[in-house]
């Protein structure tokens, strides 16, 4: 009776331990039935690891490391806001890295006539962006509205802004921005307050949605009327039949991989299996865009294409069938614009890639966490 009496506390002991083990480890089987095998972040990596170890060699594991790595970003000051908001950045200990440049990044190099390179850009003073210095990793607050409702700075990659910087808007320039939202180029190009006109576009309906919120967030009403700023959602495919030979400046910063979301981030990966034709696709869309981009502009206006991926297919292979489709197709002769006198003033604050033949990149980076981005400067001749 005894040892009963001892086997019936047992199994009540047992009873009570399974009412309080977690739910979730009773039903592991189902939980590992319904997970999702082959991620997206994890089908992104895969399909890195076999491109760019290739592409780029002996540094693709440091870039890689960066990848996976907390990102750095730059606050992009807002010269419309009225709060001190400059002076407390930089009593953090933040920098402009725009007018923290290497000087001597202003010296021109030659004109390379073999490649069809011209002089390098001037750049403006309106345009500023601040950043921690290389290796600090603390991070921006939240920026707080002033006495009229604006934002003191907008958060983005501060590679972002090197587009921006490579379009040289002069006074009184009409731009196109083609592939505008979410907004932080746009945002960037508006404070120069020296485009005559300026037509801001994107194909999502969404998207353009919410680049409207960040615009009335930044800029006051009177510098968004329609005669001076337009917010459109066409299919950017289709700009060079909607208007053509228009602007002096065009900004074309295509959909692409968009590498860091892609190792990071599951939601709205285009690495999705679901999503593989729309991937598959981006080349061609990509130079579908940059063509309307290069038709959109007026003879001498110039065009800044540009990606946050790595991918030479959809950066540098790109930009070579558009400038032979420009020639062969619309007798439009277009000249690459050297921007390694860019790179050379901001080789303090970014890391660059190494002896690209048609434009420049910002790599990943530990000590410079950002990018990627990728950039081209083209000049419309005829």
């Amino acid at each position: 009776m005894a040892l009963l009496a001892d086997v019936r506390l047992l199994l009540r002991k047992v009873k009570d331990l399974r009412c309080l083990t977690p739910r979730r480890n009773r039903v592991k089987e189902k939980w590992a039935a319904t997970r999702v095998k082959h991620p997206p972040t994890s089908l992104a990596l895969q399909h890195f690891d076999a491109t760019y170890n290739v592409q780029l060699g002996q540094l693709w594991p440091s870039v890689r490391c960066a990848l996976l790595s907390e990102r750095k970003y730059g606050a992009l000051f807002n010269n419309f806001s009225q709060d001190a908001v400059l002076a407390d950045l930089e009593a953090q200990g933040c920098r402009d890295f725009i007018r923290d440049m290497d000087t001597e990044g202003r010296r021109a190099p030659p004109v390379d006539t073999e490649h069809q390179q011209l002089p390098p850009l001037w750049l403006g003073p309106d345009i500023r962006c601040l950043v921690f210095p290389r290796g600090d990793i603390t991070r921006f607050k939240p920026a707080r509205p002033d006495t009229y409702g604006l934002l003191g700075y907008y958060l983005m990659d501060a590679a972002s802004v090197l587009p921006c910087l490579a379009l040289d808007v002069q006074e009184g320039h009409n731009v196109l921005d083609l592939c505008a939202a979410p907004g932080g180029k746009t945002l960037a190009l508006l404070q120069t307050q020296s485009i005559g006109f300026f037509c801001v576009n994107d194909m999502s309906v969404s998207r353009t949605l919410r680049l409207r919120k960040v615009l009335h967030s930044y800029v006051p009403k009177q510098f968004l009327i329609e005669d001076k700023l337009r917010v459109t959602s066409f299919d950017g495919t289709k700009w060079g039949d909607i208007e053509r030979n228009t602007f002096d400046r065009v900004l074309v910063d295509v959909p692409c991989t968009t590498d860091r979301h892609s190792v990071m981030e599951d939601d709205n990966n285009i690495f999705n299996k679901s999503r593989t034709a729309e991937r598959r696709r981006l080349p061609q869309l990509q130079l579908e865009l940059l063509m309307a981009g290069i038709e959109a502009a007026c003879p001498g206006g110039e065009i800044v294409y540009s990606t946050c991926t790595l991918s030479q297919i959809q950066n540098v292979s790109v930009v070579e069938q558009a400038i032979c489709l420009a020639q062969e197709n619309h007798g439009i002769h277009l000249q690459v614009v050297d921007l390694q006198p860019l790179t050379h003033m901001f080789r303090k604050t970014f890391h660059f890639a190494p002896d690209l033949h048609i434009g420049e990149m910002v790599v990943p980076h530990l000590a410079a966490n950002f990018g990627p981005i990728y950039m081209c400067k083209l000049r419309r001749l005829t």
